[in-house]
């Protein structure tokens, strides 16, 4: 799971935080740079081929199974779209961005199948230990992908730094190999007809069926609104504004994306700590709350001019919230999760906790060419204001089983 953790965390930063640094190097606008790096966005939708990676064994590489067979194919589509993002460049900036989305689809592929791994090779009861370990590799490679990729980028050119990214790919292509495949028996459809609905119906309607159409409806709001602070501060928005607080980019490397990633991975592990003692419904609430006013934290930061003591304390309010706040949110969504339809339902669940606050980062870039960064950060905290008001009515409503599926407290868990 760590080095699983370590291939998602890989591509997440390379088509969109890192990247806005060698666009906005190439002289690309904001507003682009916003739109360019919110390829992300793949990760947002990937819930629409989940059923695919859930069902459909690939051709050879499925000799490995199901698992691991994506996992590896996936992993190579992202190996070879840094390539040709290293070879092309943004000077030829059309073919640039498809390469891009390109990468992007791929990368939340491999977030597909290892989400889908990491439920089905171990019990609900082991859930905890699980996300923490692919939380430590994910992290540690977005210090790879943020503070190493950018340090290099002051002194080789940008194309090496993406091949180098590319070579470290290999790392969890080894792990994939000497893996073991989860033990779940897969039955497989006798027709096309009861496939698709094996596939594309089942999974949606299980949960509608679990948790009766208005908690089902409830729920998925709050899913879409939970993390939505923490998104809306992607899509490049953040590497424009660093910089143009005077930081460097090896001041940025150092702070944000070193010592920043470790101060989250205590965030992860505090996070693990609040769901084994008590949970996961009140650490959840307080992952909420945290992740949303940690933003305010970047208010101070406005006109630092360079104090790099200011980016150190805002970078440890942030990430220490951030870190916590993803460890909760993954033990509830992993919760609410009927392993029958593993991948897919887990990658609508985090797919919708992507979507709001991606699609506020896609426009960010206008935003704050309009209103400044200070307005726009305080709104990235007040939309979170609804996800809070409705845990309180979720709370008492809902059942997470500590083995088996969550259901509506009005119902008795199956």
């Amino acid at each position: 799971m760590f080095f699983f953790g370590f291939a998602s965390g890989m591509p997440f930063l390379l088509v969109a935080g890192t990247l806005a640094y060698w666009l906005k190097e190439n002289g690309i606008e904001l507003r682009n740079i916003t739109l360019i790096a919110s390829a992300g966005m793949a990760y947002t939708l990937k819930f629409l081929w989940a059923p695919l990676v859930d069902r459909w064994r690939l051709p050879l590489l499925g000799r490995l199974g199901q698992r691991r067979g994506w996992l590896l194919l996936a992993l190579v589509v992202v190996t070879a779209g840094l390539l040709l993002m290293a070879q092309l460049t943004p000077d030829r900036l059309a073919a640039f961005v498809w390469i891009t989305l390109m990468t992007a689809f791929a990368g939340a592929t491999l977030d597909i199948a290892v989400d889908a791994y990491r439920v089905e090779i171990a019990p609900n009861t082991s859930q905890g230990a699980l996300v923490a370990t692919y939380s430590l590799g994910y992290r540690i490679a977005l210090i790879v992908t943020g503070a190493l990729a950018l340090v290099l980028a002051d002194h080789v050119a940008w194309p090496v730094v993406y091949r180098v990214m590319a070579l470290v790919m290999l790392v969890p292509l080894a792990a994939v190999l000497i893996a073991r495949e989860p033990d779940v028996v897969r039955v497989r459809a006798e027709t096309w007809a009861r496939g698709l609905r094996e596939g594309v119906v089942e999974p949606f309607a299980d949960f509608f069926r679990r948790f009766g159409g208005g908690l089902a409806l409830a729920l998925l709001a709050f899913i879409l609104l939970a993390k939505i602070s923490d998104q809306s501060l992607g899509g490049g928005i953040m590497a424009p504004f660093y910089l143009d607080q005077g930081f460097t980019k090896t001041e940025i490397a150092a702070v944000s994306k070193v010592y920043g990633i470790w101060i989250g991975i205590v965030g992860v592990f505090l996070g693990g700590i609040a769901v084994a003692r008590w949970g996961v419904k009140w650490p959840l609430l307080a992952g909420v709350i945290l992740g949303a006013a940690s933003n305010l934290l970047y208010l101070w930061l406005v006109g630092a001019d360079g104090d790099v003591w200011k980016l150190t304390v805002v970078i440890s309010g942030e990430n220490l919230a951030q870190g916590f706040q993803g460890t909760t949110l993954v033990a509830f969504l992993s919760a609410l999760v009927n392993q029958r339809f593993t991948a897919t339902q887990y990658a609508l669940f985090s797919s919708l906790v992507m979507l709001p606050g991606k699609v506020l980062s896609a426009v960010s870039g206008g935003i704050v060419e309009q209103v400044g960064y200070g307005v726009y950060f305080a709104i990235t905290t007040l939309v979170a204001v609804p996800a809070v008001a409705l845990f309180f009515w979720l709370k008492p409503r809902l059942v997470l089983a500590d083995d088996g599926v969550a259901t509506s407290a009005a119902e008795p868990p199956p």
